[in-house]
Formats: C-alpha cells, structure tokens, sequence
C-alpha cells in the first residue's frame, strides 16, 4: 500500500482513544511518525477527573496500533492543560525530528451539563469552557512556533456538526463555536506564513467507550442494532473512529490542502472528495443516521433540535445603519 505521508511528522493531541486513535491509526496506515498524547499510559494511569479516567485504554495501545498499520508510534504522556509539559512535548519533537508537518487536535475538556444558560451558574459554565479551549489553544500556539518556521503545516481541530448553528445549551455552544472560531483565527493569522487550519466534524463514531455501552465489540457492533435505544440513536449508520483519521490523513497527504484554509468539513464530505472509505471497505449508511435525527424530532430531543433552528446566524450580520 502507498505510503503519502511516509516521511511526516504528526503530533495527534489526544490520542488515547475514540477519534484521537482512529486518526493516530490512519495516519500511520498512511506512513506517518506519530506521536500519541494523552493522560492515560501504562506506566501512570490517569487519575484525573476526566470522564474517562480509568479506562483500560493507553497511550502506548495507540502507539503501537499505529506501528502496526505501516507507521512509527511514538507514545508521550501529557497533560495538555499543563503548558510545561506541551511545551517539553513540542521541544521533543523539535529536537528529535527538527520539524512538524500535522497536528490534530482531538483532546477533550469537562463533561457537557447540558443545562440551559439560565440552570447553569456563569462559575460552572466558564470551567466547562476553559478546560476546552485554553488547552487547545496553548497546542495549537506551541506547534505554530515550529511550522511557521519552516513555512509549512496542517493543523485539524475535532468540532461537532460543519455550521455554527445553535449546539443544544448555551456553554456547550460557546465552547463548539469558540472551537471553530480558533480554526478561522489561526487561518487567518497562520495562513500567510504557510500554515493551514481546517476544523472537520465526524459522524456518528463507534468508539470504545459507545460500544462497550451498548455491550459489543467492532466486530459485534451490529448486534446493538436489537437495542431500541441504539437504534433511535441511528447505530445503522454509524462509523468507526478510523474514518475521520482517513479523512485527516487524506488532507495531510494533499499538496493543494491550503485551499481548505480556514473550512470546517465533515468525514462524510471528504470521504466523497478523496475517495477513501471505512476500515470494512464501505462508507456509513447516512440515510439511517438521518432518519434517526429525524425521528428524534418527536422524542424528548426536540426542544434541543428545534432551538437549533431558532435563529438564523451569519458571521457577517451587523447593523445596516452605517451611520452609526
């Protein structure tokens, strides 16, 4: 199989699990270095709060997946809210590689509340986005400094849904825009110096945690097709974790990606356009996924789905009295 990105650098910022080690996977399917962050290693379990703490799953499993598949993992333990240590990570590479070509940004901050701005206290809203954006932030910065250096990189930011539609409760949404809103500033700055930012949002993924939900394994998924609640939440069309990493690897190995500066995309839109598919060789059924959004119209989801579309946004919306 070719290799694009055999002599690429990537640094995959939460890469333990779910999305951040399907992308590490499918970067190193394409030939990539790879260095997988996270909290959770063998040798220091993450004993955090984090809603994932304790889980079986480690940095150094993904650093081996990615070996496995055709590139070289390298695991490195780090807690992206600590600067020190992003900064010995983004040191590291520098030295041991002396340049960066990708990074993907896929770390996660608190659990939503999904409490509405009114139930929800300002003190407990701004922790649950700060510890969002400000590690992604300090990331992204840190990873700048070497590709704007050498006048080249990719930088991917994991963002829920491809508009800046109202995201379902009020700190939920201003994380998600803010996510995106990073995307466009550092396109906007870093764009110049030959650095690109492109935000893509996945489908519905079959990670670790979802399938050990509903008591089945990749291989067994389709038997939670039984369980009425899997199914309302459209199972049918869902999609492993390593979709969205060809779809980050497909940019990574696009020599016209600058084009895409600034963009937000999903994995279904760039499966059509690069032409890659699953793991199994298909493409996510989309048409039981939206039935199933759909659907959901009717159930306890509505008030949520209907405030989505309660008011129209345009980044561009100001006052037509100019003469103000």
């Amino acid at each position: 199989m070719e290799k694009p990105l055999r002599q690429r650098v990537v640094v995959v910022a939460g890469a333990t699990r779910g999305a951040g080690r399907g992308i590490a996977r499918m970067l190193g399917e394409a030939g990539a270095t790879v260095y997988c962050t996270g909290r959770s290693s063998r040798g220091q379990p993450n004993q955090s709060d984090h809603v994932n703490a304790g889980r079986p799953e480690t940095i150094e499993e993904t650093a081996e997946l990615v070996s496995a598949n055709g590139g070289t993992g390298i695991p490195v333990r780090v807690d992206h809210t600590n600067e020190d240590e992003v900064a010995a990570l983004f040191d590291r590479v520098r030295r041991e590689q002396q340049r960066l070509d990708v990074l993907a940004i896929v770390m996660t901050g608190q659990p939503a509340s999904w409490k509405s701005f009114l139930d929800e206290s300002p003190a407990a809203g701004r922790a649950f986005v700060e510890s969002w954006i400000w590690p992604h932030i300090v990331t992204a910065w840190h990873a700048a400094k070497i590709m704007v250096t050498q006048r080249s990189g990719l930088i991917v930011e994991l963002v829920e849904q491809e508009n800046v539609g109202f995201h379902g409760a009020f700190y939920f949404d201003m994380m998600e825009t803010l996510l995106k809103r990073l995307v466009f500033g550092l396109a906007t700055e870093l764009g110049t110096h030959g650095v690109t930012a492109v935000a893509i949002g996945p489908g519905f993924m079959r990670t670790e945690a979802i399938l050990a939900g509903f008591g089945v394994t990749e291989a067994t998924w389709r038997d939670a097709l039984k369980n009425p609640q899997a199914v309302a939440m459209g199972w049918g069309g869902s999609e492993t974790p390593c979709f969205v990493g060809r779809a980050v690897a497909s940019l990574s190995a696009d020599p016209s990606v600058a084009r895409k500066n600034g963009g937000i995309y999903t994995a279904r839109s760039l499966s059509q356009e690069y032409g890659f598919t699953d793991v199994d060789g298909t493409r996510p059924d989309y048409a039981v996924f939206d039935a199933a959004f759909e659907k959901a119209k009717s159930t306890f989801l509505a008030p949520m789905i209907e405030a989505a579309r309660a008011i129209p946004v345009e980044w561009t919306l100001t006052s037509k009295d100019r003469g103000c």
